[in-house]
């Protein structure tokens, strides 16, 4: 099993009360988008509002609360993803989860908010 980062005992509280919020304008800002997944148990449509850095055709995605969540391991068990970004709609495909504990893929502000956090795991897609 994967570490957890310090973030993880938050992920309740930001589920309820953060992300419903955030996803009013999280689809339309630069750095942000909205991933849009069905529960691999339960078959629900889910919205996940995130921080996402594009490399070329690939989408980074910081993992702070690690592998271990369930909108991960549900875009993991689909193959891919649907996201919003700045406005537009995106089929992400080929999701892989990998590990960089410089966290040099990612600009100065969020290595070092990463680095706080310890958060060491990504999610890279490609768009389809």
């Amino acid at each position: 099993m994967a570490a957890t980062t310090r973030l993880w005992f938050l992920r309740r509280f930001t589920t309820h009360l953060i992300n419903p919020g955030s996803l009013l304008i999280f689809g339309r800002l630069p750095g942000c988008g909205i991933l849009t997944h069905i529960g691999r148990t339960s078959g629900r449509r889910y919205r996940v509002p995130v921080f996402v850095l594009r490399r070329g055709d690939d989408y980074v995605f910081a993992l702070t609360y690690g592998s271990q969540s369930h909108w991960v391991k549900n875009i993991l068990a689909a193959g891919g993803v649907d996201m919003r970004v700045r406005g537009r709609d995106v089929r992400l495909i080929e999701p892989e989860v990998f590990v960089d504990k410089t966290r040099r893929i990612m600009p100065l502000p969020y290595r070092l908010a990463g680095r706080a956090v310890h958060a060491t795991e990504f999610l890279s897609m490609r768009a389809a």
